[in-house]
């Protein structure tokens, strides 16, 4: 038996030949596989796992980042990931051999954020986000990489698992650190 839709939107509206046609269209529904990160998005998620704020530039808020409305949805999809692990204790080789790990170490920080935005699939260690990307500072998203560490700048906020002030592991920052005898990485579109 095929639903029909009981209400067309305005924008429905504009794209159908009228809106009679429209109230007669049966309602298309896209069937998606349970955990599957190329169906995740952010329909399926509650308000308060896709927290956003107005603009350009991500907002912390108890340790939680807001992302921006205007940023792209990868973008958006990164920062929703990362605040799941945000309080994940500090664990050294964490998310090196898989995306989904009890704790997660500079590295498998900002390999488990690239992955949820799509640009990364398999973990690497701060050697290989070295040479991962494009060379440069990005428009939404910069990776900063030497041997031994790693973190990551999103939409303005820092990404770093260094311990400041709590031992380690997945954190927001909305202050900046030094960046001397880093490499700057990006990827086109982030």
């Amino acid at each position: 038996m095929v639903t029909m839709e009981p209400f067309v939107s305005t924008a429905e509206r504009g794209r159908s030949g009228g809106y009679e046609e429209a109230m007669l269209r049966p309602e298309r529904r896209e069937a998606r596989a349970p955990g599957n990160a190329s169906n995740s998005s952010a329909e399926g998620r509650s308000p308060k796992d896709r927290p956003m704020v107005a603009g350009r530039r991500a907002v912390l808020r108890r340790g939680i980042a807001y992302a921006p409305e205007d940023a792209p949805q990868r973008v958006k999809e990164l920062i929703w990931a990362v605040n799941k692990i945000r309080r994940l204790p500090y664990k050294w080789g964490g998310g090196h051999g898989s995306f989904s790990d009890n704790g997660y170490d500079c590295s498998g920080t900002v390999s488990y954020a690239l992955h949820h935005a799509g640009a990364l699939s398999a973990p690497l260690s701060s050697r290989g986000l070295r040479e991962w990307g494009e060379r440069g500072r990005g428009r939404w998203v910069t990776i900063y990489a030497r041997n031994g560490h790693v973190f990551a700048v999103i939409a303005g906020l820092r990404l770093d698992a260094m311990g400041e002030g709590r031992g380690g592991g997945p954190t927001w920052y909305a202050d900046m650190r030094s960046t001397r005898g880093f490499d700057f990485r990006t990827l086109a579109g982030l």
